[in-house]
């Protein structure tokens, strides 16, 4: 029995439903059909799923999903319209007689979907069932992150060395006439990205007091001396799969408090490289990490240590399990990011972040990029 037919015999429920397009994670990976249309996926208990397409998306939806297709005509949409012309409550109306039994639907389910469908059926709402499955991932997934972290890390080398040949002048870091920007190392680092088939809009640079807020994309001139930190965060175009790195760098010997940060941040990442094993809860591994901070005087909560030490990656940047207060137990085949970092206000942050796959015996570290604070 599958997690969905447990799922399903758990809540007394006779077909799990969802609706989406395959900007839905949980859609492309039950059904790898690649659509911007919503599709609805239904499965009966001790049946294989089936996706409902337009006519117009049969043909191509056939070839590329894992699962089998029907038409909406087939499902009985076309007729449920004659006698209902209200598009939403015709589908509703389609799922329920489809189904003809109890719908377990998914948290993010459509309210107004899931009205229409109760006038006809009992609803249930399910517990995370598919994000727990794609938490555990299948080879071919692992591939394809190590795929796009490849990709990262060469939009990594770029940026740094971008920053590493730059020239300070009177604090600002200068390439040619111009300022280097934090605007300027996003760029290269999408433009690279594209030419990889890779797109990453949210990437981070940014410098001296700005890293002390841990996701501020940065903007304006770099600085000498200063930390500096690149967060990249890349999806495959072709896979849908993500990938998840930073580095803190420093063009120049930066004030010692940096430095000393930077240590306890690297000595952080390996302890909790060392604690990372199948049925070892994501929480303990966290708190190795706030106990190890706390023996170097550092704090964990507003300021010092402010976030969870890892999450999972997949289709989903951020997805389970969770390397925090009230984590998961690990089990092998986890892609995990392992990101420890210090944050204060009147010296800046330092974050150092790899991802690794949770082996039977430990962790194995997919990224391949070396950690140095000064370039």
């Amino acid at each position: 029995m599958d997690a969905l037919d447990k799922a399903l015999e758990k809540n007394g429920a006779d077909a799990f439903v969802m609706i989406g397009s395959s900007d839905n994670a949980d859609m492309r990976y039950l059904t790898h059909f690649i659509t911007t249309d919503p599709v609805v996926y239904i499965k009966k208990k001790g049946e294989e799923g089936v996706i409902v397409v337009s006519q117009m998306e049969y043909e191509r939806a056939g070839r590329e999903a894992i699962v089998p297709v029907i038409t909406r005509a087939e499902a009985g949409l076309i007729r449920i319209l004659d006698e209902e012309p209200d598009r939403w409550r015709a589908m509703a109306r389609m799922i329920a007689e489809y189904v003809k039994g109890g719908v377990l639907v998914p948290l993010m389910f459509p309210y107004g979907l899931g009205i229409g469908i109760s006038e006809y059926s009992r609803i249930i709402v399910d517990n995370g069932t598919i994000g727990m499955m794609r938490a555990k991932k299948r080879r071919d997934e692992i591939v394809s992150i190590q795929h796009v972290q490849r990709a990262t890390e060469a939009a990594m080398e770029l940026a740094i060395d971008l920053i590493r040949s730059s020239k300070p002048k009177k604090g600002i870091l200068f390439r040619g006439r111009d300022p280097l920007t934090s605007e300027a190392v996003q760029l290269v680092i999408r433009e690279l990205l594209q030419k990889k088939g890779c797109n990453a809009w949210d990437t981070i640079v940014s410098c001296g007091k700005d890293t002390a807020l841990p996701h501020v994309r940065g903007s304006g001139p770099l600085q000498e001396c200063e930390p500096i930190v690149i967060d990249i965060s890349p999806r495959d175009e072709a896979s849908g799969y993500y990938s998840d790195m930073t580095r803190t760098v420093s063009k120049g010997i930066p004030e010692s408090e940096i430095r000393e940060m930077y240590i306890a941040v690297r000595d952080a990442q390996d302890l909790a490289a060392a604690c990372i094993k199948p049925g070892i809860p994501g929480s303990t591994v966290h708190q190795a990490v706030v106990d190890l901070f706390k023996e170097r005087g550092y704090t964990t909560g507003t300021e010092g240590f402010t976030h969870n030490l890892g999450h999972g990656v997949g289709l989903e940047v951020h997805e389970l399990p969770t390397l925090g207060p009230g984590g998961e137990k690990l089990v092998r085949g986890n892609v995990i990011t392992n990101e420890p970092g210090l944050y204060y206000n009147r010296f800046g942050g330092v974050r150092i972040e790899n991802i690794g796959v949770v082996s039977r015996t430990g962790h194995r570290c997919l990224t391949q990029f070396p950690r140095e604070l000064v370039i």
